[in-house]
């Protein structure tokens, strides 16, 4: 089976790790993949392993941006020849199905603002032969929106081994062995909403720092109002790294749909402070973490006070039940992508 991959840009996020490593791996379960995206750090590396990548500028949400778009994809349409196309998000579906009309298009929906829930529905309703969701919140939001049918399949972390231990990432950032250390693997992008992490890490006492793995279109204002101890890393490529020499993972996020990061924290051992939202909450079902209200600063603050200083509780949060693996995620899109074809 021949699989497409389409998506907006190839960068930093929870969509294009899953990307990254459903293509990777589409060989384990008989798929030839390809990507076609907007650049990003990851190209280089799916190139090296030896898969097709398709350059295609980013539509973004402009209807020139996306006419551009689909015929970009209509070229890799054209020479790679694929079975299904696997778009990954809204405006990635339109500029598939725009690009290919009478191929199957399966979407999978990681999550938009509540604001735009409605307006995603009726598109995906038009463009989409099946849409999947990455968590139930987000399937039950879409089908009450209107949507008719919606497929599950739960995000999962594919296997990476660090390449440097604690004391050797420590070392290279210039941070002590002993000093607590939580990681905020997240754009700087108003739906992480920085602004409340910040304000709660000024009541951190003590030499605690805080990594800011990512960048984006607020960093600038998040700089000059950040409080003493942050470090503002940019985009990372060695996230598993830092989260070996991190203590804590922390994500104040306003929306999430099945944030990649959680699920990567988790696998490391890593316990959790987060927003009580949807998609964070089913990650933390089995527990791993420590839940504390939207837009809240205080509660953020407390949550993180009680896990940096105690390796007793962060051994209890750490503690969780587990989460789907890479091998399920890809037997549950394999059958799901040839029961679409065999009823094309």
């Amino acid at each position: 089976m021949r699989v497409l991959h389409v998506i907006s840009e190839m960068g930093a996020g929870g969509a294009e790790a899953l990307v990254a490593g459903m293509a990777s791996a589409g060989g384990d379960v008989g798929w030839e993949s390809a990507v076609a995206c907007g650049g990003g750090f990851r190209v280089e590396a799916l190139r090296a392993a030896g898969l097709p990548v398709f350059d295609v500028p980013v539509a973004r949400r402009s209807p020139v941006g996306v006419l551009k778009a689909a015929r970009a994809v209509r070229v890799a349409v054209r020479r790679f020849r694929p079975d299904v196309l696997v778009a990954h998000n809204v405006s990635a579906s339109l500029v598939a199905r725009l690009a290919s009309p009478r191929r199957k298009v399966v979407t999978v929906f990681h999550g938009v603002a509540e604001a735009e829930v409605g307006s995603a529905a009726k598109v995906l309703d038009r463009v989409s032969s099946v849409v999947v969701t990455v968590a139930d919140a987000a399937a039950r939001k879409l089908t009450d929106a209107g949507l008719r049918s919606v497929t599950v399949i739960p995000n999962a972390v594919f296997p990476t081994v660090p390449s440097a231990d604690r004391a050797t990432v420590r070392a290279r950032l210039g941070t002590g062995v002993n000093v607590p250390v939580a990681l905020c693997p997240a754009r700087l992008e108003p739906q992480k909403r920085h602004d409340v992490l910040l304000e709660a890490w000024a009541q951190i006492p003590g030499e605690a720092e805080l990594w800011l793995a990512g960048d984006g279109s607020l960093r600038a204002s998040l700089e000059a109002a950040a409080p003493a101890r942050v470090r503002f890393l940019g985009t990372r490529t060695d996230v598993r790294d830092l989260l070996e020499a991190a203590d804590v993972t922390v994500l104040t996020s306003d929306w999430e749909g099945m944030p990649i990061a959680l699920l990567e924290s988790l696998a490391a051992n890593r316990p959790v402070v987060a927003s009580d939202v949807d998609g964070v909450r089913e990650v933390l079902a089995g527990g791993g973490g420590v839940l504390v209200p939207r837009r809240s600063p205080a509660q953020t603050a407390k949550a993180l006070r009680g896990l940096l200083f105690s390796p007793a509780a962060r051994s209890v949060a750490a503690s969780h039940d587990g989460s789907a693996d890479a091998h399920t995620l890809m037997k549950s899109y394999d059958e799901l992508l040839r029961t679409v074809l065999e009823g094309r």
